[in-house]
């Protein structure tokens, strides 16, 4: 890989980069906490008294797959960090991989939901924050998994050095977001059902 050269302008732009995903990860924290907030306000209000329903079981093993997609990207990201191209490609394409196996079980579970009579609409609301948490974060994984992409392909040897390790830290930053942001909702999921 090239070294880079000493660029402030270039350096400059790479911090406003990092600032704005640090923003991005802290309003969609606030949002789900938002959420959050306002599933306990309605189902202390009387109108519902939580969940009503198991979680699918299938959350369990998407937790896991999740877990496990996180270590892989840190693997990724140590490798980007000592240059080693083809075990950081290795590492991203498993987290990838992985990231996808989320989105299809999380697919199974809501499939498992609706046989069990939990739908999205119904006459318990407190139900449908299932689906508004897991539909929203469902949308950051996809949202996670383009920039895996991103960095999986653009990952090669004509670019500098700097600007691989940077984008592999930030896609790392928002993997490792997505994975502890899974498992706040399934932690507040399970003491609620």
């Amino acid at each position: 890989m090239v070294q880079p050269t000493d660029n402030n302008d270039y350096l400059a732009s790479l911090k406003a980069k990092k600032f704005s995903l640090y923003v991005f990860l802290v309003v969609s924290f606030m949002l789900f906490a938002a959420w959050t907030s306002g599933f306990i306000v309605y189902t202390e209000s009387g109108a519902d008294k939580g969940l009503k329903t198991l979680l699918p079981t299938t959350f369990i093993y998407s937790t896991l797959t999740i877990i496990c997609s996180s270590v892989c990207m840190h693997l990724s990201y140590s490798a980007a960090k000592i240059g080693n191209l083809a075990k950081q490609k290795l590492w991203l394409a498993l987290t990838i991989v992985l990231g996808s196996l989320f989105f299809v079980l999380q697919y199974h579970a809501w499939m498992e939901l609706a046989r069990n009579g939990v739908v999205f609409i119904n006459n318990n609301a407190s139900q449908s924050f299932i689906y508004v948490f897991v539909w929203a974060h469902q949308a950051h994984i996809v949202a996670g998994v383009i920039v895996l992409l991103n960095a999986f392909f653009k990952a090669g040897n004509k670019q500098p050095l700097v600007k691989n390790q940077f984008r592999m830290e930030l896609a790392t930053i928002f993997w490792h977001f997505l994975d502890i942001l899974w498992i706040y909702i399934y932690v507040f999921l399970l003491l609620n059902q």
